[in-house]
């Protein structure tokens, strides 16, 4: 059987919206991969985020430190790195364990180093990307 792991942006997107997709998929658990887990929007800020998501019986897991983009070297160069083997393992394990969503803010995944990380995954995961509540693009 293989298995599934969602990716999605936070985007502009309401509260309320954000969290009906979360319900509408079942997500059990957000891996946020942003760099810098803050926003202009209050919700998506990571401590206000982590709360909302603890509201919904959803685990926040924070893995910016090794998965997050604005890479030095760029993000093409870090994919060759033993740090993003390291957290792409951790990100494996934890998706096999819960229905995981990777999280980052660019809406759409091909503009955004979330696409990298899917790419990476396609061998083990059927990757579902959200763009939104009716759109999904398979992987």
């Amino acid at each position: 059987m293989v298995k599934e792991i969602y990716s999605l942006g936070t985007s502009n997107r309401s509260q309320d919206a954000f969290l009906r997709i979360i319900k509408k998929f079942h997500i059990q658990r957000i891996v946020d991969v942003r760099r810098f887990p803050t926003s202009k929007f209050l919700h998506f800020k990571a401590s206000n985020l982590k709360k909302i998501l603890n509201q919904e019986n959803v685990e926040y897991v924070y893995m910016g430190d090794i998965l997050g983009g604005y890479r030095k070297e760029g993000y093409r160069n870090y994919l060759q790195t033993q740090a993003f083997s390291s957290g792409l393992r951790k990100l494996e394990k934890l998706a096999l364990e819960k229905r995981t969503c990777i999280l980052c803010c660019e809406r759409f995944y091909f503009r955004c180093h979330r696409r990298f990380i899917t790419e990476a995954l396609r061998g083990n995961f059927k990757v579902i990307h959200i763009i939104e509540e009716d759109k999904v693009k398979q992987e």
